[in-house]
């Protein structure tokens, strides 16, 4: 069942670069993917967040969500699983980016976009939210464009990063609610 699950994970992969990778897109898809390199962008912009009274609580909020995150992601999931990149095992796949230097499963750059992202989107105005969510699932979902990451990876990544960043803001409302009751 498993075996199944891959073999048909490798064959939707193939099926997505088949049907976007075009050469004049590739420029701006490999621009995005690289916005989510070592999580700097994110790491910027939870900073930025911490000069401003308004956004401070969100700022801290998606920085702890990144922190945990990558500890749980890229310092015990990737390694504990141990999954090979699907350009490594797939003639078919393209790989349109530099090599990569740890495993696939699941993926970081997922991950690690989804959970500030998410919780600026909870934390924060609609308007400046809704924008920086999506930049982060464009970052997910550039990771199969380039040939990096299956399906499964970018999707549990992206589960977990949310998780992380639900859960984060969960026990920071209730900090919150407990420190001021009614004041908010």
């Amino acid at each position: 069942m498993l075996q199944e699950i891959l073999i048909k994970d490798g064959e939707l992969l193939i099926a997505i670069q088949d049907a976007l990778v075009d050469d004049r897109v590739t420029p701006i898809v490999t621009f995005i993917t690289h916005l989510g390199n070592k999580g700097y962008l994110w790491i910027a912009l939870g900073v930025l967040f911490l000069f401003f009274k308004k956004t401070r609580r969100a700022g801290v909020i998606s920085l702890v969500s990144l922190a945990l995150t990558f500890l749980v992601v890229n310092l015990f999931l990737k390694d504990f699983v141990a999954r090979t990149r699907p350009y490594e095992e797939l003639e078919a796949v393209r790989l349109l980016i530099e090599a990569q230097h740890d495993y696939s499963f699941p993926s970081g750059h997922a991950a690690n976009s989804i959970a500030p992202a998410l919780a600026v989107f909870l934390n924060l105005p609609k308007k400046l939210g809704v924008p920086i969510l999506l930049l982060a699932l464009l970052i997910a979902l550039s990771r199969l464009y380039v040939g990096v990451h299956y399906p499964l990876d970018v999707f549990s990544g992206i589960l977990i990063g949310g998780l992380i960043a639900f859960l984060v803001t969960t026990i920071a409302n209730r900090i919150r609610d407990s420190r001021y009751p009614g004041k908010h």
